[in-house]
């Protein structure tokens, strides 16, 4: 499923391998945080991660109060990324031209996933 409208939830998230497509292989477990709640909780109050969370809509996140350094992927509407930046706690990030999507997860976890500028990524939905 590419860049749609999602209710809060599990999902998995695939990385586009060579060539900008989507792999098969093994998933990373994915929350989705689409309500207001859910994404003003984010990942306030937890210790760490296992997999990502995606806010949506979102064009910025912070981590003010967050326990844990974060990576963070913006996206656009196709889910291709935008940009990636490492945050850590205590810190607000700028809001990004054509953002329409924010990926978190723990520090140093998107760089083993191969995920950078211009890969896409893919939900699947349970």
């Amino acid at each position: 499923m590419g860049g749609g409208s999602w209710g809060d939830g599990r999902a998995t998230l695939r990385v586009a391998g060579a060539g900008g497509r989507v792999a098969g292989g093994r998933g990373i477990p994915l929350e989705v945080a689409a309500s207001y709640r859910a994404r003003t909780r984010g990942l306030l109050g937890r210790d760490g991660i296992d997999g990502a969370m995606l806010l949506t809509p979102a064009a910025s996140v912070h981590t003010l109060g967050m326990r844990f350094s974060i990576d963070v992927a913006y996206l656009d509407r196709g889910l291709r990324v935008l940009a990636v930046r490492a945050m850590p706690p205590g810190r607000v990030g700028l809001p990004r031209l054509r953002a329409r999507h924010v990926l978190e997860a723990e520090a140093g976890a998107m760089g083993v996933w191969g995920l950078g500028v211009g890969v896409r990524v893919e939900v699947e939905l349970p």
